[in-house]
């Protein structure tokens, strides 16, 4: 279980994201970490990382360049960011805490696989950092995004978080409805949903010939089941949902080891 020696604002924190480090997400991320520490760092990806999911660069350097004090950038994904993050930017000392995002759209469902902000928070967790990922819903063209409604809402639950405290090997997902803050109609404890994630793939032609393809747009809103992350956000409420970072089906193991003629566990 994750514990945090008080008082919070000792707490070092180390802040990432995969929209890029001069994203505005990641700016009122800042502002948020410095409502609840002094010691807030920033190591995230140079350009924009969406949907890079959980991949580690292995074929080319890992370049870090220093911004400014207590700020870097890092030509890579966003887990090549936390991973250079803990072991050189901070390597005086490890941070207490991460936090990922904050992300234009939201990351719940099925879309926690593709997340590259999601994507921060587990590699912090895998290293042995507890790490928050934030992420706020959109409109439906991504015209306008409600930032002032994570802002608000953020820093009293990451208090609430850090109180609390979480089990290890397990990141916090939470992601804000697209709504004013007043609007926000509460805070659910949630699982992770599913929804039909449909065709998305548009076709083109190069000019000089031959067909590729652009990933389109991909369904954003969804109601999902009651007690789901997305049946929250759809409500207007803002849902937290821990991950855990083992994705074993247990219910499946006595069945397939039954057909494969094994035992399971020894």
């Amino acid at each position: 279980m994750h514990e945090f020696p008080r008082p919070y604002d000792k707490l070092r924190i180390l802040i990432s994201n995969d929209d890029g480090v001069r994203a505005p997400g990641i700016k009122v991320l800042q502002r948020i970490a410095r409502e609840i520490s002094d010691d807030v760092w920033v190591c995230a990806p140079l350009n924009e990382q969406s949907g890079s999911g959980h991949s580690l660069t292995l074929r080319y350097p890992i370049w870090l360049r220093r911004l400014s004090t207590r700020r870097y950038a890092v030509e890579g994904t966003p887990t090549d960011s936390v991973l250079v993050g803990i072991h050189q930017a901070l390597k005086d000392k490890k941070p207490d805490l991460v936090l990922s995002g904050v992300n234009r759209g939201s990351n719940m469902g099925e879309f926690i696989t593709y997340s590259g902000t999601c994507a921060a928070a587990m590699e912090a967790t895998i290293l042995g950092v507890p790490a928050i990922a934030f992420s706020q819903q959109t409109d439906f063209d991504r015209s306008y995004t409600h930032w002032s409604t994570a802002e608000k809402h953020a820093p009293g639950i990451i208090r609430t978080l850090l109180r609390a405290g979480w089990p290890e090997r397990t990141f916090i997902n939470v992601n804000f409805p697209d709504c004013l803050p007043e609007d926000v109609k509460g805070v659910e404890v949630t699982e992770q949903g599913t929804r039909p994630m449909g065709d998305s793939l548009v076709e083109s032609r190069h000019p000089r010939g031959g067909r590729y393809f652009w990933v389109g747009s991909l369904p954003t809103h969804a109601k999902g089941r009651k007690g789901s992350d997305l049946a929250a956000v759809e409500a207007g409420r803002i849902s937290v949902t821990p991950i855990d970072l083992d994705f074993t089906n247990r219910r499946a193991m006595k069945p397939l080891a039954k057909a494969l003629g094994t035992t399971g566990r020894k």
